[in-house]
């Protein structure tokens, strides 16, 4: 579980296709020598597990299914991603519940500066409309956000110069694939009414 807080960035240092069609990972990541094996961080937002921790490297095994419903399969070495970590019992929940299960990818409509801050508008898949409310919590790349505007196919985010600087938002541009993940508590009642 995690809370959408974004502890770091790091840098995709190579990508190595699988012979079963999926791939590892490895990243640059600032906290490496904090990671142990079988541990879970939150990339782009999606929930990866450590399969090897070597100096400041730490590489993750993508299975097929991750490549296909996430952005990871689109990095390229250099590419700067959102880190988190697992969050501790003992943690304030400073974002919202994120489980690092991304449900959708979807297309940066467009990135605007309006004054200090940014906007970003982002597609919003048909499937997900159900799911998300003006002011309601989202995860865009990991990072918990709250939606500013919304309309019939597509939501804005108003983000602050903070975020741009510690997360990859500052490197978006329009037409980039962004991984997100819908509201917890919106994906269960959304289930629950769908059984009638």
């Amino acid at each position: 579980m995690f809370t959408g807080i974004i502890e770091a960035t790091g840098e995709i240092q190579q990508i190595s296709t699988l012979d079963d069609g999926g791939a590892r990972l490895f990243i640059a990541i600032p906290f490496a020598s904090e990671l142990a094996l079988g541990g879970s961080v939150a990339v782009n937002g999606c929930c990866l597990t450590v399969t090897e921790v070597t100096d400041n490297n730490v590489a993750f095994d993508l299975l097929q299914q991750t490549l296909n419903v996430t952005n990871l399969g689109q990095l390229s070495p250099s590419d700067r991603v959102n880190l988190e970590r697992a969050v501790l019992p003992t943690d304030r929940l400073s974002g919202h519940l994120v489980q690092g299960h991304v449900d959708e990818t979807a297309k940066v409509l467009a990135v605007r500066p309006q004054g200090q801050d940014t906007k970003i508008d982002i597609a919003l898949p048909e499937a997900a409309k159900p799911l998300v409310i003006s002011r309601g919590s989202i995860a865009v790349d990991g990072i918990s956000l709250t939606i500013a505007d919304l309309e019939e196919n597509q939501f804005t985010l108003w983000i602050i110069p903070h975020t741009l600087e510690v997360t990859n938002l500052g490197t978006k541009q329009a037409s980039d694939l962004v991984n997100l993940e819908f509201d917890l508590l919106g994906k269960y009642v959304q289930r629950q009414l769908s059984l009638g």
